[in-house]
This record gives C-alpha cells, sequence and structure tokens, in this order.
C-alpha cells in the first residue's frame, strides 16, 4: 500500500512540474533557513558546558547603583572569599581570580617579550574546581605557591617549541621570574577561559590580600553542595552589604551606624546588590558587565533569530498549503473519480498526506545540501566555526522527525479538504466548494507577507541604528588617531620616542595612556568630597584614567569648566579633571567644583593626614563605553607606567609616516615588533555583534520575501489560469490590456496592503523593545515604515505582473474557442 501511495504520488508530482518546484524549493529554503539557525542557537547554548558540575558552578556579580548611575560587575571585593567559606557552609569549592591584562613575557636566556593578551591569575583552587584535567603537573598545587605559572600547550609551544616545559622559567616585564608548574590542554572554543593561555598564582600579587570591600577586582566562583541552589546562593549574598561591608566601612568612617546607612539609601535610592549567575549562563544573560573573561553573546540575539527561524518554517509551510489548495479545482476531477471507483474518505487523505510527506523529504534532502553550501557564508557573517553533524544519527534523526512533521502539518489542511469534495458535483462541474478556499488563502498571503514586512522593518531598523553608532559624535576625535600598543617595552627610553615622534611633520600631536577612549571593562574607584562624612552612600564612584599632560589636546576633548593639565602648573602632579557625568553624580554644576579638594586615602587610620586632589577642570561627556551603556562618571589624573601611545597624524600618506614611526621604534626598543592599529577601527570591532546582527537579518528577510513571492507567483500563476475565460470575455466586451493587469493585480495588492496595516505596529514594537538595549539609540520615524510597505507592494508587484501581462496580452480566440 505505501508503495503504491508513493508511486501515485510521484507520478502526481511529476504532472505538475512547475507547481512541485515552487513548493519544494520554497520548503527547502524555509528548512534550510532553520537549520543554520538551529545551528547557531545549538552553539550559542553550548557554552561552558563542558566542564565537570557546570550545572552547580555560579559566579559572584555586583550591580551598584550611586548617584542614579547604575554599573554591573563580574568580580566581588577581596574579602568575600574568606568569609564565604567560613561562613557559607554550602560551598564545595570557591576560586578567585583577577584580569591581568596584557604583560610580556620572556624565556630565560632571551631578549625577545613575547606580548601575552588576557593572562589571569588564579588561586589554587581554580584547576580542581572547574575540573580541569592537566598534563603534567598536580592541580592542588600548581598554583599554590608565589611566583608559579601554568601554560596551555600553544602557550608552551609558542615560548619554547616545545610542550616538556615543566620547571622551565618565564620573567615577566618587571623582572619577576614564575617557574612553570603545570601543563594543561587549551581552553576549549566554547568556554569563558577561551582567551586564556597563561595563570599565574594569585598569591604572586600584592593585591590577592586586598581587604577593601569597595575594590571590586576579583572573578569569583563558587561550586555549591548539592545542599544548596542558586536561589539559597543569592539569599546569602543579599545581605553582604550588611553584614560586611558597612561594618568595615564603621572601622574608618566616624559616625557611621547600620541604621544611618539604611536611612540614607532609602533616601537617595542608591543600592549595592549581590548575586550570582549560572556558569552556563554566562555567555548569553551577563553581556556588558564590567570585568567580563571575554566577549559575551546576547540571549536577545538568540531569541530574535529563533524567532526568524521559526517565521521561515512557517512560512514555507503556509507556502506549501496555500499552492495545494489553490490546486484543487485541477485535481477535483481527480478526486471524483477516485469516489466513484470505490475510494472512502481516508484513503484519499492517506494520499495526499503521503504526496505532502514525498515534498517534505525532497524539500529537506535539497535544504541540506543548501545549508551545507552556505554554511561557510553563513559562519563568516555570524562569526562561527560551525559545520554540519552529517555523521551524527541524531542529526538525521532530527531530519527525518521533521519531514514527518512537516509532511502532516502542511498537508493536512489541503488533504482534508479536497477529500470533502462529492463526486456528483465535482464532475457535473457545479456547486463545487469555494475554489482552493478563497477566504483561508487570502488569509494566509496576509500571514506570509506580514512576516515579511516585520522583518523588513527589523532590517531597516538595525541598519539605522548602526549608521547612528557609526555617525555619532562622540565627543573625540577618533579618525587618524594611531594607537601603538605595549610601548612599556621601550623603557626609560619611552619619553624620547614620544618627543621624538611628535616631531615628524605628519604628526599633530601624541599621548601616553593606559587608557584609551575605547570600550573595555574598568574598575571604578570611590573619592569622597572633602568635608563630607565619610559613609558610602556620599561616596563618588567613578573611573580614574591616568594620563600625561598631552592627552585632552591629542583627542580634542573639550573643556567646559577650568582648564587642563598644564606643565606651568607644579601642582597638576595632585589635580583631577572630571566629566560632566561625575559632577552630575555629586549634585553640582561645572563651574562649582573647580577648585573643591577629593580623597581616594579615606582607609588610613589618620584621617587629618589624607591625600586631596584638587579639582581643576571639568570636560564634556564623551562616549568611552558602546551606545548601550550611558557615559558614566570618570575623571582623569596624571600618571605613569603607560602602555599605550595615541599618535594624531595629519591627513595624508600614513603609510610613509608609519614606516617613520617604527625606525624611531626600534632604535628605543630593538628587537620588539612595533603593534599598533587606528583607533576607529578598534571602534567598529566593538559592534561586530550588532553588525552580524545585521547582516543576518538582511539575509534572513531575503530569504522569507524569496519564499512568499515564490507563493504569490503560483497563486499568481493559477489565478490567471483559473479566469482564463473572464479575462476573454472582458476582452471581447472591450476591456484594455492595462485595465485586466490592474483587475487581476489589485486583488493581491489588497492583501499586501493588509498585511503592512498588521505588520508595521507589530514591527514597531519588537524593534522598539531591541532598542531599548541602547542608551543611545534612534526613534523610529515614519520612513521606516513607508520603506518596508513600499518594498513590500513593489516586490509583490513585480512578481505577480507577469503573469498579469502574459494573461492580458492573450487572444479571446484561444480562451473562448471551447465555449
Amino acid at each position: 500500500m505505501i508503495k503504491s501511495d508513493l508511486k501515485i504520488s510521484w507520478r502526481s508530482l511529476r504532472k505538475q512540474p512547475f507547481f512541485t518546484f515552487l513548493n519544494t524549493f520554497g520548503l527547502a529554503i524555509g528548512i534550510a533557513g532553520v537549520i543554520l539557525i538551529s545551528l547557531f542557537i545549538y552553539d550559542e547554548f553550548s557554552y561552558d558546558t563542558m566542564f565537570a558540575d557546570a550545572d552547580q558552578i555560579y559566579r559572584i556579580d555586583i550591580e551598584n547603583k550611586n548617584a542614579g548611575e547604575v554599573n554591573s560587575y563580574a568580580a566581588a571585593p577581596g574579602p568575600l572569599a574568606n568569609r564565604m567559606r567560613q561562613d557559607y557552609p554550602h560551598i564545595e569549592q570557591l576560586s578567585r581570580f583577577m584580569n591581568m591584562g596584557t604583560v610580556f613575557m620572556r624565556r630565560e636566556n632571551s631578549e625577545i617579550a613575547l606580548k601575552e593578551k588576557d593572562v589571569v591569575a588564579a588561586d589554587s583552587a581554580f584547576l580542581n574546581l572547574f575540573g580541569i584535567s592537566m598534563l603534567e603537573g598536580d592541580p592542588a598545587t600548581a598554583l599554590a605557591n608565589p611566583n608559579s605559572v601554568v601554560l596551555t600547550t600553544s602557550e608552551a609551544l609558542e615560548h619554547f617549541g616545545t610542550e616538556n616545559v615543566m620547571g622551565e622559567s618565564l620573567i615577566k616585564s618587571d623582572g619577576e621570574i614564575y617557574t612553570i608548574t603545570g601543563l594543561v590542554r587549551d581552553m576549549p572554543r566554547h568556554s569563558f577561559l577561551r582567551d586564556h593561555g597563561i595563570f599565574f598564582s594569585l598569591s604572586s600579587f600584592e593585591e590577592a590580600d586586598d581587604k577593601a570591600w569597595n575594590n571590586w577586582i576579583f572573578p569569583t566562583f563558587v561550586k555549591l553542595r548539592s545542599s544548596a541552589n542558586q536561589q539559597h546562593l543569592d539569599e546569602y549574598l543579599s545581605d553582604v552589604k550588611e553584614r560586611y561591608i558597612i561594618p568595615w566601612a564603621m572601622t574608618f568612617v566616624p559616625g557611621l551606624t547600620l541604621e544611618s546607612a539604611r536611612e540614607s539609601a532609602e533616601k537617595t535610592g542608591d543600592y549595592m546588590r549581590f548575586s550570582s549567575i549560572a556558569l552556563t549562563d554566562i555567555h548569553l544573560y551577563s553581556p556588558n558587565k564590567n570585568g567580563e573573561f571575554s566577549q559575551n553573546s546576547d540571549i536577545q540575539s538568540v531569541y530574535i533569530l529563533g524567532i526568524i527561524g521559526l517565521f521561515l518554517i512557517v512560512l514555507a509551510v503556509v507556502n506549501f498549503m496555500n499552492l495545494s489548495t489553490a490546486q484543487s479545482l485541477k485535481r477535483a476531477k481527480e478526486v471524483g473519480v477516485r469516489k466513484t471507483l470505490g475510494s472512502i474518505r481516508f484513503d484519499l487523505i492517506r494520499q495526499f498526506l503521503t504526496e505532502s510527506i514525498l515534498v517534505s523529504f525532497l524539500s529537506s534532502m535539497l535544504a541540506v545540501f543548501i545549508a551545507f553550501e552556505t554554511l561557510p557564508l553563513f559562519n563568516a557573517l555570524s562569526g562561527k566555526t560551525m559545520s554540519l553533524p552529517l555523521t551524527d544519527p541524531v542529526f538525521w534523526g532530527i531530519i527525518i522527525s521533521g519531514v514527518l512533521v512537516l509532511g502532516l502539518l502542511s498537508g493536512f489542511y489541503p488533504s482534508f479538504f479536497m477529500s470533502r469534495f462529492v463526486p456528483i458535483q465535482v464532475l457535473k462541474g457545479s456547486n463545487m466548494p469555494q475554489v482552493g478556499g478563497g477566504n483561508i488563502r487570502n488569509s494566509l498571503v496576509v500571514f506570509q507577507f506580514a512576516i515579511s514586512i516585520i522583518l523588513i522593518v527589523g532590517t531597516l531598523v538595525v541598519h539605522q541604528q548602526l549608521t547612528f553608532i557609526q555617525n555619532k559624535d562622540l565627543g573625540f576625535q577618533k579618525n587618524q588617531v594611531l594607537v601603538i600598543d605595549d610601548v612599556n617595552t621601550a623603557g626609560h627610553q619611552l619619553q624620547t620616542f614620544k618627543e621624538e615622534v611628535k616631531r615628524l611633520n605628519e604628526v599633530k600631536n601624541a599621548s601616553l595612556s593606559s587608557f584609551l577612549p575605547t570600550p573595555s571593562a574598568r574598575n571604578g574607584v570611590t573619592f569622597f568630597l572633602k568635608g563630607e562624612v565619610l559613609e558610602p552612600e556620599s561616596a563618588i564612584i567613578m573611573g580614574n584614567w591616568r594620563v600625561d599632560y598631552d592627552y585632552l589636546s591629542t583627542l580634542n576633548l573639550e573643556l567646559i569648566a577650568g582648564r587642563g593639565f598644564d606643565e606651568s602648573f607644579g601642582t597638576d602632579s595632585s589635580a583631577i579633571i572630571l566629566n560632566e557625568s561625575a559632577v552630575t553624580m555629586m549634585g553640582m554644576k561645572p563651574e562649582e567644583v573647580i577648585g573643591m579638594q577629593l580623597t581616594n586615602d579615606f582607609r588610613r587610620s589618620d584621617k587629618e593626614n589624607m591625600k586631596y586632589i584638587t579639582i581643576i577642570g571639568v570636560m564634556k561627556n564623551f562616549h568611552y563605553e558602546t551606545m548601550r551603556n550611558r557615559i558614566d562618571g570618570m575623571s582623569l589624573v596624571l600618571g605613569n607606567n603607560p602602555d599605550k601611545m595615541m599618535v594624531k597624524l595629519r591627513a595624508g600618506a600614513f603609510s610613509d609616516t608609519i614606516a617613520e614611526i617604527e625606525n624611531i621604534w626600534s632604535d628605543v626598543s630593538p628587537g620588539q615588533p612595533m603593534n599598533y592599529y587606528f583607533m576607529d577601527d578598534s571602534f567598529n570591532d566593538v559592534y561586530q555583534s550588532e553588525l552580524r546582527l545585521g547582516r543576518v537579518f538582511l539575509i534572513f528577510t531575503a530569504l522569507s520575501i524569496l519564499i512568499s513571492c515564490l507563493g504569490l507567483f503560483g497563486l499568481a500563476t493559477f489565478n490567471a489560469e483559473r479566469r482564463i475565460k473572464e479575462i476573454g470575455i472582458r476582452k471581447v466586451l472591450g476591456a484594455s490590456v492595462p485595465q485586466i493587469i490592474a483587475k487581476l493585480s489589485t486583488d493581491f495588492l489588497k492583501l499586501v496592503a493588509i498585511a503592512s496595516l498588521i505588520a508595521l505596529p507589530a514591527g514597531w514594537y519588537i524593534m522598539n523593545r531591541w532598542l531599548q538595549d541602547f542608551s543611545y539609540r534612534i526613534d523610529i520615524g515614519i520612513d521606516v515604515f513607508l520603506i518596508a510597505a513600499g518594498v513590500a507592494i513593489t516586490i509583490s508587484l513585480l512578481t505577480i505582473s507577469y503573469q498579469s501581462i502574459k494573461a492580458a496580452m492573450l487572444n479571446p480566440v484561444q480562451s473562448l474557442k471551447n465555449e
């Protein structure tokens, strides 16, 4: 029976090659899109799942609101770890980290130092907590002693050319010697540690003994026993401020009590909240926190792609249903003959469902081929390295299940619709049901184009937001600024290097600093105004950048009050410049704060000898974070130990100027290559996730429009064939070709117009929710809606015009010769 049904289905499909192609190709496009999106979503949810007992590991985070500014930190205070070990018995293991940033390491007896990015220090519990197996060394002791270091195999090969490195030494740029006490495999690609290959022992650094509760520089992970869960942990963390931090502050803040701290917090609305986040949630649910180990993704992007995938497959199924019901007139007599010869309704339903499943199977095989061929392009657009699991039985099990489900879903309504035809009526051609279920068919066309229009709106909004970001005035000049990295390797020759570069004709200015106005992880520093009560709610927490005298002029930062740093003033080593947001946090105006004094030296016991710095200027706010974040309070002070130099170039031949700078560099730092990049390139890198989302949106919007147009083209073809005699009569009665084209097109254009009325408000709502993640964003204008509706109407008009013109040009004699 199955063999017979398959043979009949195959013959039926071959009799209608045009509609079979439309159905198969449209469904294949939808399935291929879903395969690619499913791979992406699976990849996103697979981060950090490889660690042993990953579901029991959590990171401690902080959210702090101060003077209306909210900041989130993927780190905790130093003393918290020991307190938790003592007071929270549900911890199986706990480990602290410290981000070291970029360091330079060299082998003994070598003058060439290698640049190592994303270096971290970790305590002795790190390896065991995450279940990281070691190729060499003992995980319990490898990071227990000061001046110990564990390498990944890639780092071992890079430094020594071999994996046999146990007991060897590496020398940091500050002269400290570290002994290699362990070797591990490279961190998994889907791990939060994926960018890290060197792990110092945390006890090597004096910061590890930091007793300050307001210095949030230690990413802290805990592995819970089975007796506790995340809710239990969060309940404990909710009391950290009152249990530990306020009592600590009371030791150096005269008059501070628990009650006064509560009253102050209630009055100002400020807060400090400790919470936990599951290890497996970090990649998708922690995108914008200070101190992240690596760049994370965003769950919203996953949701958006998931919705797009759902839209695509629904479009493809609707397309199939639409075309199948539209062909019911051609197949009505087939149904009548079959029923006359004894077929019951169940037999007909089974036959039509078999045909539908066969189309689904052919479409799925074509979809796998399309997905395989387009996956490299999709990887390039999405920044992934995914592959189709063609040898995995689970993959094919999902495909086969999908074939059955899609076949049944897409064939259910057409099979039941056609199987209810009454033989005597359809054979006589009278009293037939409305051909193709007109109302349902029209509703499905509206649904298809509504989805396509929503995606068009999404594409336009993403494009406009990215254009806004790229063109917005940042408050400083990022163009033509060359950034030279790791200049601290020049040692005592660094200032000479800067002055030599400034003498070049094509160089406007140059500045040394470790702080660039580009998005990166930064920790806040706590200040108090001179004369203010030293209590947490009076604290001013803001960024504090160490710069040189040329920093403001190199970037053209604008001062709105006071002055900048000036070497002619001998007191500027104790001066500070604030931005507008910092002044707002203080509740004052820019002119009012000039001359006031701040301190971050409040921990000393002899309060009368605290060191103060004087506010000499206020600069206009500039964007140093992404547009997702508001401009927080920050400050500039004169400092030393810079590792970067910004060089403002004149317009011209950059390559020649860079070559001259490289020649100067080779004199002051022989043997070390000059690492450089342009500042505007680093800004573009920050928005790669948004750029990728925009490109993916564009691709899948195009696919949805293609699927809709395939269906619309098929329906236009069917409509023209069904109305061929009507067209002939109209032409005989004097109707012109344009009038007939307008008549055939109007019905479809009405449906697209209705789809626009439904889709545009929905598109506005969805994309407005997406824009809420940006502190600086566009307003969705009427132009977006006009363009989206115009594109949909234009594309639909072009799609149906061929069949409309073809039908209108047909000689009436041909259409009426049998009447």
